[in-house]
């Protein structure tokens, strides 16, 4: 909803009508104003989309470490950088976004450490090769971001990445329920 309601401009064409897939960045969908100079109707939509993301994913780092083989303090450092990270993610269109954006990657590389970790020691190759995969996909958003010359690419890589996590933290969540015997 809140691409459908962006009015309009992108990076290098402030003319350009909407949201594009291949051109504008998520958080141009948080921000008040659009590229084109309007108001962005699409703002209530990306900030309760965002709300309601860093809630389920906070949710999922706080309750999916609990586990009697993992050592405690491991459990407690994703239980609370995961809930930290989506709460500092909730001020990227409201405070400096370089700032913003790299205290919650920080606060989301401990908990993903610690992810990965919870998967390896269950030996899950699969989910843990993905999250290596994820890892390498933040890095190369950050090159990309702090790459002039490729910028450019940087609005697609965003996007594959977001479904890479997301895909990621629900086979995790499909994997880790519990089953239900009649």
């Amino acid at each position: 909803m809140a691409a459908f309601f962006y009015p309009g401009g992108q990076p290098g064409n402030v003319h350009a009508e909407g949201f594009s897939w291949l051109h504008n960045y998520w958080c141009h969908l948080l921000n008040e104003q659009a590229i084109n100079g309007e108001w962005n109707k699409g703002r209530p939509y990306a900030i309760a989309g965002m709300l309601i993301l860093c809630i389920s994913l906070s949710g999922f780092w706080f309750f999916y470490p609990v586990k009697s083989t993992v050592n405690r303090a491991v459990q407690w450092m994703i239980r609370c950088c995961g809930p930290l990270a989506m709460l500092s993610a909730l001020f990227i269109g409201s405070f400096d976004h370089d700032a913003v954006t790299n205290i919650a990657s920080g606060f989301g590389l401990i908990a993903v450490c610690g992810t990965l970790y919870i998967l390896y020691k269950h030996r899950q190759q699969f989910l843990f090769r993905l999250g290596i995969l994820n890892l390498v996909l933040v890095g190369l958003n950050n090159l990309l971001y702090y790459t002039p010359a490729l910028l450019w690419l940087l609005p697609v890589v965003q996007k594959i990445s977001f479904l890479s996590v997301l895909l990621w933290i629900w086979l995790i969540s499909f994997r880790s329920r519990p089953v239900n015997r009649i």
